[in-house]
């Protein structure tokens, strides 16, 4: 069990304790009450020192959590809230304040595994936990890949981009027999297709580094950092996808969708210049101006027959290549019925 869930579960149980007015309990009798609840959790043997409990009443007296329990010892050696009807528990919000947490909470918690969201873990499992004791329940799921590689990448990543590191980072794509090194100025990181990627500057030029390709990362206290100041905004403004030119110019790309898949376009521009050029019975024609790359193609290929490219030509013949080649592999292809 995570140490996150075990520290949820002995604040609830120290919570049950302390506002239990017909029992004393010493410190010793804490340290049973969270090691019993724990127990009954997981089934088995577990054991909670006195220096965590130590810990737990501390952070509950504290605003680190928000708690601020008013927590007092009595004749010396027992714990109680000074307030009767205190409860980490109480929370002063509407139904339509919980349903607004409930969501945030599944926001935040996709990024609980990211070390610079840890200051935030105490306080989401307190929402989690005041959200959950009034019967709310999610209603709002993000996909998440939990098997994505690279992601115990971000964390030395992030912090060399905050702090201006420059990194050696053994590094091998799907098309190289072998890996390189390759010593960087990390500049921004970028999500893109559940995907994450680093945008960093190496031996003059920009490039994008997958951080499922990394293997090793180091740094390099030899080379002095050069910042480019860059806006993810103004960056990414051309293209869609994280692969940027530095000298190709954005194209106008016009193409043709089918009436029945074309409002999905319209609902979900493929980019933020995309412009409606002309509608009919049997579709819609669009605009947007980017950079043509390897994002761009794999996206309009996607559409598949709902989809055709009117311009650039040099794109049109390229896609039509390769559902040309696809079509061809289908042909060629000889599987058996299944019985």
């Amino acid at each position: 069990m995570s140490s996150n869930k075990n520290a949820l579960i002995r604040y609830k149980t120290l919570d049950k304790c302390l506002k239990n007015k017909y029992r004393k309990y010493t410190l010793d009798d804490l340290i049973d009450a969270c090691s019993d609840a724990l127990f009954e959790f997981e089934g088995k043997e577990s054991y909670v020192s006195r220096r965590t409990i130590q810990l737990d009443l501390q952070n509950m007296r504290s605003e680190k959590f928000g708690y601020e329990a008013p927590i007092e010892v009595f004749e010396r050696k027992y714990y109680r809230y000074s307030d009767s009807e205190y409860s980490i528990h109480n929370i002063s919000v509407n139904e339509s304040d919980l349903k607004a947490m409930n969501n945030a909470v599944q926001i935040l918690k996709q990024f609980k595994d990211f070390s610079m969201f840890k200051e935030m873990n105490g306080v989401i499992q307190k929402l989690e936990d005041s959200i959950h004791s009034t019967g709310q329940k999610s209603i709002i799921h993000l996909d998440k890949n939990e098997q994505l590689k690279g992601l115990e990448h971000i964390d030395i990543l992030y912090e060399s981009i905050s702090n201006k590191k420059v990194l050696n980072i053994l590094y091998r794509s799907f098309t190289a027999r072998e890996s390189s090194n390759y010593v960087v100025h990390p500049q921004l990181l970028k999500e893109f297709n559940n995907r994450w990627f680093l945008i960093c500057q190496h031996k003059g030029k920009m490039y994008n580094l997958a951080l499922d390709r990394m293997e090793s990362i180091e740094p390099d206290e030899n080379v002095p950092y050069i910042d480019k100041d860059l806006d993810g905004d103004e960056y990414f403004k051309d293209i869609v996808g994280v692969t940027v030119s530095e000298t190709m110019a954005p194209r106008n790309v016009i193409f043709f969708v089918d009436a029945h898949n074309a409002p999905y376009v319209k609902t979900k521009p493929l980019h933020k210049s995309q412009e409606i050029l002309n509608e009919t019975e049997e579709g819609t024609l669009f605009k947007i101006c980017v950079q043509i790359n390897f994002e761009l193609e794999r996206l309009l290929l996607g559409f598949g027959e709902s989809l055709i490219v009117h311009k650039p030509r040099k794109l049109r013949l390229r896609l039509q290549e390769k559902f040309s080649a696809g079509f061809k592999n289908y042909e060629k292809l000889d599987i058996p019925d299944e019985g």
